[in-house]
């Protein structure tokens, strides 16, 4: 008999890559063997994102546009939408064959919801090693916290930490240079626990010794301790990732959230002191309800200020069941978005301006593909890249000189040394 053949289709953030990955695993334990195409397979999976309009949408039209490619295929419909929609998107896709959370069944029967399907344990299944110099890898699912905007606790849960055994066990097998560690909330790693040394900090260095690099995904402001800040920079990825959301104080206690801009700057000043290298990036909501003109001077001058290496501005997107779409304010579209195009245009010129200022520079990259490499300042999938001499070998740290720039990428000289032959 010959094996049955699946594809799986992700959307979303990287933490839903860690739990595609799991997912292959899980299908290929099972007996399943990978197709060249949508059109090629037995089984369809996927693994949808619901963290805003948009990306519902593209979620349901990529299951529509895979149902017509794989017209034999069972397609099983997973991820965010399904643990959040359950029976309502079920009934809204009769295209499908099932519709379930986290745990996908593959054996595929009649139509079934999420509440009637096996479920395993998603977080914890073991995966396959890298095909790539880089792994993410999630220490946690869900999340504490009460963001006014968020309903990921509402379909992921409360915070379920991993343990550091399991998570080392994990890098090791994954074989990759480079690990990024992936949580909703991930500086919050272990006190779920309880109360102990086994902290997001002891973690970082018990990953670091194992890979060449460990880059840190969603840090929310207020853990940015002075340990974290350590462990970060003994890693030498240099690379803050910071969950900001906004910086006027007023507006972000609508938003739940802590802090405020100037708090913040003095938090990227004190690292800057100890690393200049340091590269940051953040994201930001503009059009929150309440959302004032000052506010938006407010971030506008931040941005200036912060001069971050990454920004990322996102419309606000009413989700059902938030304490957001309570609040009055709305910000009328246009308005909104008047305000991400000049905050986009903003931080693009701070982007190449930080670009332009390499040119000339002696850096090291890890080489993710043929012709493709980062340097620490580069999250991969996320930023810019640096093209190398397609000549140098996949996996290694290689020191290249920076001869220019294209928009966020980075234009390497031509032969390079690979730090692993030296």
């Amino acid at each position: 008999m010959v094996p049955e053949q699946y594809w799986v289709e992700t959307l979303g953030c990287p933490k839903n890559d860690v739990d595609s990955d799991k997912l292959v695993g899980k299908l290929t334990a099972d007996g399943l063997l990978p197709a060249e195409s949508p059109e090629d397979a037995d089984l369809v999976v996927v693994n949808t994102c619901a963290f805003i309009d948009t990306a519902r949408q593209e979620s349901i039209d990529t299951v529509l546009a895979l149902r017509d490619r794989a017209s034999a295929a069972r397609i099983v419909v997973t991820g965010c939408m399904a643990e959040r929609y359950g029976d309502e998107l079920a009934d809204a896709l009769p295209e499908v064959d099932s519709v379930a959370g986290f745990g996908v069944p593959v054996t595929l029967g009649k139509k079934q919801s999420s509440g009637n399907v096996p479920t395993f344990d998603l977080l914890n299944l073991p995966r396959p090693a890298s095909s790539r110099p880089w792994a993410y890898v999630k220490i946690a699912e869900g999340c504490d916290r009460n963001c006014g905007f968020c309903a990921i606790p509402s379909f992921r849960g409360p915070q379920r930490s991993r343990t550091h055994e399991s998570i080392l066990a994990e890098v090791e097998s994954l074989d990759a240079p480079e690990i990024v560690l992936v949580a909703q909330d991930l500086a919050s790693f272990g006190r779920d626990q309880g109360k102990g040394d086994r902290t997001i900090v002891s973690l970082v260095g018990e990953v670091g010794a194992l890979v060449e690099r460990v880059r840190l995904l969603y840090l929310y402001p207020s853990d940015l301790t002075d340990a974290l800040v350590d462990a970060i920079l003994a890693t030498e990825v240099p690379y803050f990732d910071l969950s900001l959301q906004h910086v006027s104080r007023p507006l972000l206690r609508r938003m739940r959230r802590w802090g405020e801009g100037q708090r913040f700057l003095e938090r990227i000043e004190y690292i800057r002191a100890q690393a200049p290298d340091a590269a940051f990036r953040s994201n930001f909501i503009v059009g929150y309800p309440g959302e004032t003109e000052q506010d938006h001077d407010e971030l506008l001058e931040f941005v200036d200020a912060a001069n971050l290496d990454w920004c990322g501005f996102f419309p606000y997107s009413a989700e059902d069941g938030t304490y957001a779409v309570t609040l009055n304010g709305t910000v009328p579209e246009q308005l909104m978005q008047e305000r991400l195009r000049e905050l986009t245009e903003l931080q693009d010129a701070i982007t190449a301006r930080h670009r332009d200022e390499l040119i000339g520079e002696t850096v090291t990259v890890l080489v993710d593909e043929p012709g493709i490499g980062r340097t620490h300042r580069e999250a991969p999938e996320i930023d810019g890249v640096v093209h190398v001499d397609r000549e140098l070998t996949v996996g290694s740290l290689s020191v290249v000189r920076i001869e220019g720039a294209l928009g966020p990428d980075l234009i390497a000289a031509g032969a390079a040394t690979a730090l692993d032959d030296e």
